[in-house]
């Protein structure tokens, strides 16, 4: 039999008060978590402790002023330990809270979790409050609302979890209208909880409550529930001022950065004023002379390590003076002249690498510093690009101006002490000033010795070019087999005027030296494709080989210009034949290879020259995509009287039969060398005593066959044979 139970009733302000205080504690819950999340480690500990015990205490204080609204005809008293139990599960519950507001992300499953944990904290809080009344006969429970306040209970600590993730999102105003519609929710539901939970408690007619002398009374509730809000209250404004104590420092350390950067920004300014020169913005002769420091001491320092020999050419100077810059600014204006200063700098910056430093130190002379660079080639390339950048006209308001430059090339360690090596730079260039405009010059121990006949026979060779002195003269190459002429080589000739024939040993090196080697490259690839215009109108498909150096295979534009040579002409790129020398294609260089392999794809064929000499890999002469190979006239001068000889031209014989290449020996002079290297597999035969070089009307009036018996090539006006295509 159900007992009789007693009425109940509530106080209609208590409930309200109860709400309320369940809000107001649900909206500073929301502002600790907040500034758990945006605190430091130690800061969010505190937060995180000093949270818990104010936020458990306003939400067991919601519970308390929803009992205290609770009125019985039976005087109420609570049991004081169970009661600190109740409280201590808010606080708890309020720990689990903000210890997940404070990661980084709301996992499904530490949502779920965390939902459950709380729900079940506060159910236990509830409950173990409830369980603080001791009645005889006990409080009877209806299980069904029960159940029903604590799953209330975990969805309303589920969505109080969702809720504060999605309001990390907002900001300023918005966050705080957010936060306060939250909070609204979220005591609503905490509330719902609680009358649910008390809606499943009945109270029996007659009961008695034994813990009647405990804890109890209006006056202490009244003062519980005061003590409670003022305790929210100091918390909330704690964290309204910390919130602003952390955006004024925020604002502080913005500050303090703002004054840095324009510190740095003050310092930078002072540095560029030191070392930057003002007219041009390149280094400043001071910038240039630390950075030269550092990169000498970087050479010696690799040079002097355990097992590794001195680099050969880590760093160059290029010592950059400008010719006739002075009638500029005689004649428009230091403001025009200041205008082509800053041009001329723009154009060394834009041929050099991020690595180097462009310098101006002193009125028209700039200095170009290369580090890391392979060798004194890489200088010399940086010269040329140099000299080509300064050929283009110089575009003023009014009108154009053409300069050209003089460049003087000094590299470390090879030109001299770490402290002469400016001075080195300086008298190249003056050299090269010498010696006429537009060139470069390459420093040498002895430049001053003998600087006059050089200058003169260089001057003389710029002349011999623009007057049309240079010539080419043919020499043929003869199939070993049939002897028949199976192509010719184009050799460069020289006759001065007044000396008389020069030696291209003599010419050639001055004209390296003096940076006319490129224009006189450019010339012999015209003239030959000419040339062969020339002999195709008769009904000759000539195949002629130049000589290339390696100063052309390190410009940009040379495929171009073989390309625009053989389209002038209308000449077949498989008639052009570039020989490389073996130590000239075995570069590691990236434009090297690049202009070869271009050469190749153009059609061009391509011979490695002077074979033997060097140090060739099998991999890179199957890369390179090479046709023949010539052995080099030191080991075919004595290939018929030196084992030593015989055996170096059978290896390559064998080698380029074993690569599909045709192997010519040059440099054959007499019937014994012949004779050998015919039984060795030579390809082709080319030397004195076959032919000389000859000039092209005296190629065309010879028979150039080998006659049965003959021992050297017949040579008849009456007949002309055509050289065989392919």
């Amino acid at each position: 039999m159900n007992p009789e139970l007693l009425k109940a009733s509530y106080d209609a302000g208590g409930v309200a008060l109860s709400v309320l205080v369940a809000a107001f504690a649900s909206y500073v819950a929301l502002d600790l978590a907040r500034r758990v999340r945006s605190s430091d480690r130690a800061s969010a500990r505190a937060w995180t402790v000093g949270g818990a015990l104010v936020m458990g205490s306003g939400i067991w204080s919601m519970h308390f002023v929803g009992m205290l609204a609770l009125t019985l005809p039976i005087e109420i008293g609570y049991q004081p330990f169970t009661t600190f139990l109740s409280w201590a599960a808010a606080v708890a519950v309020s720990a689990i809270a903000l210890l997940i507001a404070a990661r980084d992300r709301l996992a499904p499953a530490t949502l779920a979790g965390g939902g459950l944990a709380m729900g079940a904290g506060i159910c236990v809080m509830h409950y173990t409050g409830m369980a603080a009344i001791e009645l005889a006969p006990g409080i009877v429970w209806d299980w069904r609302l029960v159940a029903a306040s604590a799953a209330i209970a975990c969805a309303a600590s589920t969505a109080a979890l969702i809720i504060f993730f999605l309001m990390r999102r907002l900001a300023g105003l918005r966050a705080r209208l957010a936060q306060l519609g939250a909070a609204v929710v979220m005591g609503a539901a905490i509330s719902g909880m609680h009358y649910t939970a008390m809606a499943a408690a009945d109270f029996p007619v007659g009961a008695l409550c034994l813990s009647v002398e405990g804890l109890g009374g209006r006056s202490l509730g009244t003062l519980i529930v005061l003590a409670t809000v003022v305790l929210l209250s100091i918390t909330l404004f704690t964290s309204v001022l910390d919130a602003r104590m952390q955006a004024r420092a925020q604002s502080l350390t913005r500050s303090l950065q703002t004054a840095n950067e324009q510190l740095q920004g003050a310092n930078a300014q002072l540095q560029r004023m030191a070392f930057v020169d003002p007219l041009t913005g390149v280094a400043n002769r001071a910038l240039f002379e630390n950075r030269l420091a550092h990169a000498l001491a970087r050479v010696d320092r690799l040079g002097t390590q355990p097992g590794h020999p001195p680099p050969p050419s880590r760093l160059a100077i290029l010592f950059i003076d400008l010719d006739g810059f002075k009638p500029v600014n005689d004649s428009y204006g230091h403001d025009t002249g200041d205008h082509v200063l800053r041009q001329v700098a723009e154009r060394l910056k834009m041929v050099s690498r991020d690595v180097d430093t462009v310098a101006r130190v002193g009125g028209d002379e700039f200095v170009l510093l290369l580090e890391d660079i392979g060798g004194l080639h890489d200088a010399v390339s940086a010269a040329g690009r140099i000299l080509q950048a300064m050929g283009r006209p110089f575009e003023l308001a009014e009108r154009k101006l053409s300069l050209s430059c003089s460049i003087g090339i000094a590299a470390y360690p090879e030109h001299g002490q770490r402290d002469k090596l400016m001075a080195a730079a300086d008298a190249a260039m003056y050299a090269a000033k010498r010696s006429g405009s537009g060139g470069y010059a390459v420093f040498e121990s002895h430049m001053n010795d003998g600087v006059g006949e050089q200058i003169e026979l260089q001057q003389a060779l710029r002349e011999a070019l623009q007057a049309g002195q240079l010539k080419l003269h043919y020499q043929p190459k003869v199939d070993s087999r049939s002897g028949c002429v199976c192509g010719i080589e184009a050799l460069l000739r020289w006759t001065h005027p007044t000396r008389g024939p020069i030696s291209p040993a003599v010419f050639i090196p001055i004209a390296e030296r003096f940076g006319l080697i490129i224009a006189i490259g450019n010339w012999v690839i015209d003239e030959a494709c000419r040339q062969m215009a020339l002999w195709s109108e008769l009904g000759l498909r000539m195949r002629v080989s130049i000589n290339v150096s390696a100063y052309q295979l390190r410009q940009p534009d040379m495929v171009d210009r073989v390309q625009q040579a053989l389209y002038r002409h209308g000449v077949d790129a498989d008639q052009l034949v570039c020989e490389i020398t073996e130590s000239v294609a075995m570069e590691d260089t990236m434009a090297t290879q690049r202009v070869i392999e271009q050469l190749g794809d153009l059609g061009v064929k391509l011979s490695i020259d002077d074979f033997g000499t060097g140090y060739s890999s099998l991999s890179s002469l199957r890369q390179i995509g090479a046709q023949e190979l010539k052995i080099d006239r030191s080991f075919v001068k004595d290939v018929a009287t030196n084992a030593d000889a015989r055996a170096v031209v059978d290896a390559v014989v064998r080698l380029g039969h074993a690569l599909g290449l045709r192997v010519v020996a040059e440099g054959v002079e007499n019937r014994l060398q012949r004779e050998t290297l015919l039984e060795l597999g030579c390809d082709e035969f080319q030397g004195f005593y076959l032919a000389r070089p000859m000039a092209p009307d005296a190629l065309l009036q010879a028979d150039l066959r080998m006659s049965e018996g003959s021992e050297a090539l017949q040579f008849s006006p009456s007949t002309m044979m055509p050289l065989r295509a392919g």
